[in-house]
């Protein structure tokens, strides 16, 4: 029996992811267009939380290479799944964007390219001890690289690091030897004015590129609100529902 059409690794699957990034592209473009940046500064990334590895592996032929998940469990079955469907699935570079508990530090640092969630001192120790293990046993083959996950408004229950705990936190991860610190995250909170949450966001990561002129990245913007993030600075936008649609998890 054939696959059903618009199935993960159909042709009308193919298609249509190809369409959507072709959009996407177009959108990211003439967002850096009209804040007078090169396109080539602004990294996409695929936000393929719940999104099955045919996907991915779709997305890596028509030359994506940045993922991003929130789901630890999901994420590491994804990247084997991933690396077994695709020949060329080294290309692919998979950051950890979401909350993360600090008992899931040893597996995230056995596939994570990048955990830009990092928040609190305490974490920052866990990601630290779980890289030099990592590195000890062969599944690592160097620091983690890591970003601040910064809060806009301060409010504890979304996670981030709120403005005057940034350089302080900073200072702590800099001196972590498992760990490379390389910017800022953010979101923009639900129901606020983008432009004034960017603008905050891109200060912040300037204050940050101060203290630590190492910290240069800043991951900021989604579906949404790329473009204005794209205008206050942003390097990395995080793309989901308007790169894969909705895809409930099928399999892994």
């Amino acid at each position: 029996m054939g696959e059903e059409p618009g199935a993960p690794g159909t042709q009308e699957r193919r298609a249509e992811l190809a369409a959507r990034l072709a959009a996407v592209r177009e959108r990211l473009a003439a967002a850096c267009a009209a804040a007078g940046r090169d396109p080539d500064q602004v990294d996409l990334m695929a936000v393929t939380k719940t999104v099955p590895a045919a996907d991915v592996a779709t997305l890596l032929d028509l030359g994506l290479t940045l993922f991003g998940e929130n789901r630890v469990q999901e994420a590491g079955a994804k990247v084997a799944e991933v690396a077994r469907l695709h020949p060329d699935a080294g290309r692919a570079r998979w950051h950890f964007i979401g909350g993360l508990q600090r008992n899931k530090a040893r597996a995230v640092v056995g596939w994570a390219h990048r955990v830009e969630s990092v928040d609190s001192v305490r974490l920052a120790d866990a990601l630290d001890a779980a890289t030099a293990r990592a590195c000890a046993d062969g599944r690592r083959s160097g620091p983690l690289p890591v970003l601040l996950q910064y809060s806009v408004d301060g409010d504890p229950t979304r996670g981030g690091v709120p403005a005057d705990g940034l350089l302080a936190l900073a200072d702590h991860v800099a001196g972590l030897p498992g760990l490379r610190l390389e910017g800022l995250m953010a979101v923009a909170p639900l129901n606020s004015d983008p432009d004034a949450a960017f603008a905050d966001v891109e200060s912040a990561a300037q204050r940050l590129r101060s203290a630590h002129p190492s910290a240069t990245v800043l991951s900021a913007g989604m579906s949404g609100d790329l473009e204005v993030a794209v205008r206050h600075a942003s390097g990395v936008v995080r793309v989901g529902t308007a790169l894969v649609g909705y895809r409930p998890l099928a399999s892994l």
